[in-house]
């Protein structure tokens, strides 16, 4: 088996690690993500998250915390700020690989696991950005597997350790993102020890991870209570509250299906060979194999409790998957080992198809007018050529798979087939794409326009780009103060940081031959405040943003 872990762990750091650094800075969340973790490293502030000096109070500090010891380790740079999520989803994978080795059927059962968990594609768009959902996907994982372990274990001592490790790892979960920490193990546990016909152990047994919850989880609590003590207040019933039963348009409102794309989009390639994976876990389920059970619990009532929330966002989607490429992978090992291969080859074969034709089609949006829309530009050849390439070899490596025998290389061929265009994406995506996106260039460029004592405006949207790239925390706002509105409000520097066009113009005005002016906004934006603004003496427009200097 040697060569097969050897072969998981090429795959997490050829597509995790090594060109993690090469995509530009994205915004609005992987500068947030960023700059809490900058402020707090610069001002020593290790309690209170600040986001351009004001009070943030949208999420715990945990994420903020890990993220800030890696810029510490490596720098202020894109692969220092998306490394916890790529790590967290190869940690994540490990967890998996345990689980399944431990109670799944062995450590082939348990590498396909991983191979599938790592390769899934909104398991990787996810753990390639600096985002929390990676993070808090981990400690998630970690917080069931230690269940599951405490429940499968006889031995007193070890069952206490397993259950102490579960609350611990609920703690960490709650210091990334909050009480969703508790949710989707309560909603897991609970369905699976009624079927298990075993409640009544679960309530004897909880209070060694509350316990070990409190431990992890009151130190802090306790001193941003006493720091700010309103914290509380704002972050329970406007981030947790609100946000599951709101249909206001700021917490993201989606009807309760969905997820139900999401999810399928985002568990391809795998997701093709559901067919076999059924045909596998049939039976396993009917020999009432309890990790297949836990697993189906896992995964389907923390997607209905997700479904069931009215604020929706994809990344909300990913603690459903570790179960759901569990249930994948034992069911495809025990699908083989019946002899069976017909249900798996054609899925193979058909899925082929599909990334054969994707090729076609993007060969044939870049080379001929007949569809009359291409991805990339002119001068963007050889991405295109790249893609197709990948895409092609994706369609083979299927082919062969459905073509093969033996269970071990058809899985194999199937895992692997997706590596190079995976790979390539942090190459290859438009530069549209990633210019809509990436304010950077136009930022960077101008940054010796921009000292100290510059007053520089900005729009909500870009405030944290702005922050990121020109190492400030006193940055002003135009006309909307968006998610920065409740430290806004709790400012209390004079003047406000958030203006309106009329104050903004008379600033400028007021400063006319002075100081140096700099506005930071999107180009639509600016496109309506024109006539309300004085001429710049210097302007700069790129892919939507604009730098403006009065």
């Amino acid at each position: 088996m040697k060569k097969y872990y050897v072969a998981v762990i090429a795959l997490f750091l050829i597509l995790y690690i090594l060109p993690l650094g090469v995509r530009p800075i994205a915004i609005p969340d992987e500068t947030r993500y960023a700059e809490i973790p900058r402020e707090m490293i610069v001002s020593g502030d290790w309690v209170v998250p600040h986001l351009n000096g004001l009070k943030y109070f949208e999420k715990p500090v945990l994420g903020y915390w890990l993220n800030a010891l890696s810029i510490t380790l490596f720098g202020e740079n894109a692969f220092a700020i998306r490394l916890t999520s790529a790590l967290s989803a190869g940690i994540s994978a490990l967890m998996v690989f345990f689980l399944i080795r431990r109670f799944g059927g062995g450590s082939q059962t348990g590498i396909l696991g991983a191979a599938a968990y790592l390769t899934c594609l909104l398991v990787f768009a996810l753990g390639t950005i600096n985002i929390l959902d990676s993070m808090l996907s981990m400690f998630l994982t970690g917080a069931i597997t230690s269940f599951f372990f405490a429940h499968k274990e006889n031995r007193p001592s070890r069952k206490f350790a397993f259950l102490a490790l579960f609350g611990v790892f609920c703690g960490l979960a709650f210091l990334i993102k909050g009480f969703l920490a508790f949710a989707v193990p309560l909603v897991t546990i609970v369905p699976f020890m009624l079927w298990e016909r075993r409640f009544k152990e679960l309530i004897k047994i909880s209070w060694v991870p509350f316990l070990t919850l409190l431990i992890v989880v009151l130190p802090w609590c306790i001193m941003v209570h006493l720091r700010e003590s309103d914290f509380w207040n704002y972050f329970f019933w406007t981030e947790h509250i609100k946000r599951f039963i709101s249909p206001i348009p700021g917490q993201h409102p989606k009807p309760f299906w969905y997820f139900i794309p999401i999810l399928a989009g985002g568990a391809l390639p795998w997701l093709f060979l559901l067919p076999a994976v059924f045909s596998g876990v049939k039976g396993v389920v009917r020999s009432k194999d309890s990790l297949v059970r836990f697993a189906i619990c896992w995964f389907l009532f923390p997607f209905l409790f997700f479904s069931a929330c009215s604020g929706k966002l994809i990344p909300y989607i990913l603690p459903c998957f570790p179960p759901l490429v569990i249930i994948i992978a034992i069911g495809l090992v025990n699908y083989f080992e019946r002899g069976k291969q017909k249900a798996f080859s054609i899925c193979a074969l058909f899925f082929a198809v599909v990334t054969g034709g994707a090729a076609v089609v993007l060969v044939a949006s870049q080379t001929t007018d007949l569809l009359e829309f291409a991805a990339y530009s002119r001068p963007e050849t050889w991405k295109w050529v790249v893609a197709a390439a990948g895409l092609l070899i994706w369609s083979s490596a299927c082919f062969l798979s459905a073509m093969g025998s033996g269970s071990k290389k058809k899985l194999a061929l199937y895992a692997i087939a997706p590596l190079m265009l995976l790979f390539s994406v942090h190459f290859i995506l438009p530069d549209q794409v990633m210019e809509e996106r990436a304010p950077g260039g136009l930022l960077s460029r101008n940054r010796d326009m921009v000292n100290a004592e510059t007053m520089v405006v900005s729009d909500e949207y870009l405030v944290h780009a702005v922050c990121w790239f020109y190492r400030r925390d006193n940055i002003y706002l135009l006309e909307k103060g968006g998610e920065l509105r409740y430290g806004l409000d709790r400012d209390e520097s004079s003047p406000s940081r958030l203006l309106s066009i009329k104050e903004f113009r008379e600033i400028i005005n007021r400063n006319s031959g002075k100081n140096r002016i700099i506005l930071i906004t999107e180009e639509k934006r600016y496109r309506q405040w024109m006539s309300l603004l004085p001429k710049p003496e210097f302007e700069d427009i790129d892919n939507g943003f604009v730098f403006l200097r009065f």
